[in-house]
């Protein structure tokens, strides 16, 4: 499936099919990361149910700290 990743086109295997597996894919799931799917922010809640298709935009945004 192909996507657009923070305003890259990527592709992520067929197995990656929710936001939920999408961040389990790259390995973002322990970590605080703000969704946003199609222009829409996500709550965590609907993680495991929001459904990705060809075409999708995906804005990621995860918090690092430091000093």
């Amino acid at each position: 499936m192909n996507l657009v990743i923070n305003g890259d086109k990527v592709e992520v295997p067929n197995r990656v099919e929710t936001v939920d597996n999408l961040l389990q894919h790259f390995d973002l799931e322990q970590k605080v990361v703000i969704v946003e799917w199609n222009e829409t922010i996500l709550e965590k809640a609907f993680y495991q149910e929001t459904m990705l298709s060809n075409g999708d935009k995906i804005e990621l945004v995860h918090f690092v700290g430091g000093g």
